[in-house]
């Protein structure tokens, strides 16, 4: 017979630490995945608005400026495991002769993303009594008001942070890294998407599982678990000021999200930041795909042809959504009844990737054998033209059907100006 010991992993699993870790992480790639399609759409608008002022004057557009948005390639998805790799060991070899440094970037780096992560905000309070227009500081740039009322209260916060060691203060940090992170890296197709979190998976399952074979420790929880010295303690060490440094507590990088359990006292819940910004890439990816194909379908819907069906039901990122929380709800599980710290990538990139590689080839099955892809070539001669550069006109034997812009498979492509497109299949 069953004893309530039997269960107590489930019982864990409904514990008010792992439900806060489910619901933030969750609700972090989803507001990070819809900041970036944001800022692709108020990108796209600015672009508009040029080209229009240059047809009205007839001038040539201003140069724009390199843009901040970072999108990897074949290469740096290959390489960021091994640099990823490399880091882990500098901190785990060299960390107590290089703590301070590590916690000054640190400050530095998660001020600039709280401050990113608080503008909305800031933007909101701010607009009843601000006109919007910018102030020159010289050498270092022209902000809003909002700006620099966001960087302030980033600021501020990480200075509390320094002095107190607060968990909340550095989830906060955590978070607006998190945020900053999905938003400002992307990924240009499925294929850099899969080899990219198929290399983590192996980083992450190295450095967990065996790593304690070679080093005798687990590098991964002794790094992320270890504390830095205070700035502010060391500082106070080196004037001489004894009672400052008796306050000074250790600080807790925020390299991960930590919340503590209101039952249980002195037990935390922790999840680390690549296990949520990684596999926010990939839901960040898919949403801005299906907001292209939505676009699609609205120029469809004005020629008359009503949209396929398919289309309307759940999206790629509604699937991939629901995928990392069964991966991240498996993770949660295999902690409690293994009693050992798990990989979360281990679970998080199956359980995210192949639902969406499922659905991608099935919706393909649907599009081809439903004649649709005839259709939808038409439409696109008709709304583009003949020689339009993304699609390409093929002879089969059952007629014609669209380029690979058309089929939905998992080899899509993003350009710089938030277009998706399938790169031309090798004869």
């Amino acid at each position: 017979m069953a004893t309530p010991v039997d269960y107590q992993w489930a019982y864990s699993i409904m514990d008010s630490s792992r439900v806060s870790t489910f619901l933030i992480s969750i609700l972090l790639i989803v507001y990070g995945s819809f900041r970036s399609l944001n800022m692709e759409q108020e990108a796209r608008e600015r672009e508009k608005e040029k080209e229009r002022a240059q047809s009205l004057t007839g001038l040539p557009a201003a140069t724009t400026g390199p843009s901040d948005v970072q999108t990897l390639d074949t290469m740096q998805a290959l390489c960021l495991p091994l640099g990823a790799s490399i880091s882990l060991l500098v901190m785990f070899f060299f960390f107590d002769s290089m703590q301070m440094l590590f916690a000054i970037c640190t400050a530095i780096i998660a001020t600039v993303a709280l401050a990113f992560l608080l503008l909305p905000m800031c933007q909101y309070v701010i607009r009843p009594c601000s006109d919007g227009n910018k102030i020159s500081f010289g050498v270092c740039g022209r902000f809003t008001g909002a700006e620099l009322l966001s960087f302030s209260l980033a600021v501020f916060i990480v200075c509390i942070w320094v002095l107190t060691g607060h968990w909340l203060l550095m989830d906060a940090m955590g978070m607006g890294l998190c945020v900053a992170f999905i938003a400002f890296v992307r990924l240009p197709s499925l294929k850099v998407s899969t080899l990219l979190l198929t290399g983590l998976l192996i980083y992450d399952v190295f450095w967990v599982f065996f790593s304690s074979y070679i080093f005798n420790t687990n590098v991964m929880v002794k790094v992320a678990t270890r504390p830095a010295e205070n700035p502010v303690g060391l500082v106070a060490r080196k004037l001489h000021l004894g009672g400052v440094v008796k306050e000074a507590p250790k600080l807790s990088l925020p390299g991960k999200l930590v919340f503590p359990s209101i039952h249980n006292s002195g037990h935390f819940s922790m999840l680390g930041l690549g296990d949520i910004v990684m596999p926010g890439l990939l839901l960040c990816f898919v949403l801005r795909y299906d907001a292209y194909k939505k676009s699609q379908l609205l120029h469809l819907g004005e020629t008359g042809v009503p949209p396929p069906k398919h289309f309307n039901k759940l999206s790629y990122f509604h699937c991939s959504l629901i995928g990392y929380f069964l991966g991240l709800l498996t993770a949660t599980v295999s902690s409690e009844v293994f009693k050992a710290a798990q990989p979360a990538l281990l679970y998080l990139v199956p359980f995210t990737l192949l639902p969406l590689l499922t659905m991608a080839y099935l919706k393909l099955l649907e599009v081809r054998h439903s004649g649709l892809a005839f259709i939808h070539h038409k439409i696109v001669i008709e709304v583009y033209g003949e020689g339009h550069e993304n699609y390409q006109h093929r002879n089969h034997n059952d007629g014609c059907r669209p380029g690979r812009r058309e089929g939905i498979v998992p080899e899509l492509n993003p350009t710089q100006d938030g277009d998706l497109h399938q790169e031309e299949e090798q004869s």
